[in-house]
């Protein structure tokens, strides 16, 4: 699995244009670029999964779906924090 962390959004954060990104992601599939995003909406919306759909644009039941291909398959998943 390839793993792209960017920027994280915040006070002092450095944003990527596209054109930094795009070099990252090469070489990674559409599934773990996929899954990299909606893990780490998830981690940056505290767990939250009714906000992490919103700003995905997915449904919570297709959020939850994959949330629970993921743990299935071993992976951490970020819980909700309040």
């Amino acid at each position: 699995m390839t793993t792209v962390h960017v920027a994280a959004s915040g006070p002092g954060a450095q944003f990527l244009s596209p054109n930094q990104i795009v070099p990252l992601l090469i070489g990674a599939t559409v599934d773990e670029i996929e899954r990299e995003l909606v893990l780490q909406t998830l981690a940056r919306c505290d767990g939250n999964r009714t906000r992490a759909s919103r700003v995905l644009g997915l449904s919570v039941r297709t959020l939850r779906n994959k949330i629970r291909i993921y743990a299935a398959s071993g992976i951490d998943v970020p819980a909700y924090h309040d």
